[in-house]
């Protein structure tokens, strides 16, 4: 089928409706009749892997931890704490960084527009001082030091840190405890000045919302209006050349052994909705619940239900992680890697694939079914360059040798690496 029928029929779908503002934010409003919850979501494509750019001629170079820690000091005011403000309307409201985003939310069955006004207002004010910094530290080092107990995350911080020598995702998202440690009032205003500006940032509202309410809330925030210029150049980090090492081995106080097998990918650029969906696709197509592969693991007790292979994608960098618990965690890699490369070397079947394709199709068409899945998809895309309706025409239009060239050129195992956990 055309690619452009395609994309009228996911648009159909979608019933998304987009705005740019003068400002240059971008606004996407899905009204959900019948639905009494509304969920907003106000994201900039700022995470913990943006650590140098150039902000006005001037370089500016961040220490890891910085986008997780602006993220909570974001909820700070003159006027007090944000999360005080929405308890008074009784909004639930939260936030969360990652390599690539930060994002702040909400969801809410009445006072829409109270809370919008919460919700750009928060974002839109940023206020730091020297001694409210000093006693997030101390807030945030608790929270790092819990990072470090939790072995799902040790795990992939270590896979990722064998994957690439340089790269910033090879760092925590939080930070440790002496980096935070040198953040200053002026960096977080240099980051907020350059990554929380209007162009950069997407909101996204559906459920229980029209498009008016959320335009009338730009408007009263000041977003339907030109923002200050600023010019700033940030250019991805990337990584070249071999893998800095193969596998590493520690103990934690673990009930049985986990693992880590990853394997490093060329970067997804901006905009590539096609790859990214084939970069989905592909654990699904090695180990997902469909494979012969996923019933051996599970039949033979091998793994246990955290089972799984997922993507780490960020700026200038992808890496496919498969990860779990098993008494022979080694055995289990093995059997991964036989079947990684059977697929390279005899393709995946064709029913597979579209049992696969199917799966994934049914996952995003789901996701329009509720508000807050519906707002995060929306808003992640966009981030990523793309739209939701992109992003569904170009999974609708994969075939099965557009698998078989992602398959070969993905699982490299001259770029692959393994982790293992023993208890301790």
């Amino acid at each position: 089928m055309d690619n452009s029928i395609l994309q009228q029929k996911a648009a159909a779908a979608v019933g998304c409706r987009r705005f740019t503002l003068e400002s240059g934010l971008t606004v996407l409003v899905r009204p959900m009749p019948g639905y009494s919850t509304a969920y907003a979501m106000y994201g900039t494509g700022f995470g913990s892997v943006c650590r140098d750019f150039v902000l006005d001629g001037t370089p500016v170079h961040l220490p890891a931890g910085t986008a997780h820690f602006l993220e909570h000091k974001m909820f700070e005011s003159e006027q007090g704490d944000a999360f005080d403000l929405y308890a008074r309307t009784g909004a639930s409201a939260n936030a969360f960084t990652s390599h690539e985003r930060t994002c702040y939310l909400f969801s809410c069955t009445k006072g829409l527009e109270e809370n919008l006004d919460i919700l750009l207002n928060v974002v839109g004010t940023p206020y730091f001082t020297q001694k409210t910094i000093a006693k997030e530290q101390g807030i945030i080092g608790q929270e790092i030091k819990m990072y470090d107990d939790n072995p799902d995350w040790r795990l992939l911080t270590g896979l990722l840190r064998c994957l690439y020598a340089c790269h910033p995702v090879r760092d925590d998202i939080a930070g440790t405890v002496q980096s935070i440690a040198t953040l200053t009032p002026e960096l977080l205003y240099a980051c907020t000045t350059a990554f929380y500006r209007p162009a950069n940032m997407v909101l996204a509202v559906a459920g229980n919302v029209t498009e008016q309410q959320v335009l009338d809330a730009c408007r009263r925030a000041g977003l339907d209006r030109p923002a200050p210029a600023h010019t700033v150049v940030y250019a991805p980090p990337a990584e070249a050349g071999p893998i800095p090492q193969k596998e590493t081995v520690f103990s934690m106080p673990v009930n049985k052994p986990c693992f880590a097998l990853g394997y490093r990918l060329e970067p997804i650029a901006r905009g590539d909705a096609r790859r990214e969906v084939l970069c989905d696709m592909l654990p699904e197509l090695v180990c997902g619940g469909l494979t012969d592969l996923y019933r051996k693991l599970y039949d033979e007790a091998l793994v246990n239900p955290e089972f799984s292979g997922d993507v780490v994608a960020a700026d200038g960098c992808c890496a496919i992680a498969f990860t779990g618990e098993s008494d022979t965690p080694r055995a289990v890699a093995d059997l991964l890697r036989a079947e990684i490369a059977r697929l390279r070397r005899q393709g995946v079947d064709p029913e597979l694939f579209g049992l696969v394709k199917n799966q994934i199709y049914g996952d995003l068409i789901s996701d329009l079914e509720s508000a807050d899945d519906t707002a995060e998809a929306l808003l992640s895309a966009q981030l990523k360059g793309y739209t939701l309706e992109e992003q569904i025409a170009a999974l609708a239009a994969l075939t099965p040798a557009d698998a078989d060239a992602a398959l070969r050129a993905a699982f490299d195992e001259a770029q692959s690496a393994y982790v293992e956990i023993q208890p301790q």
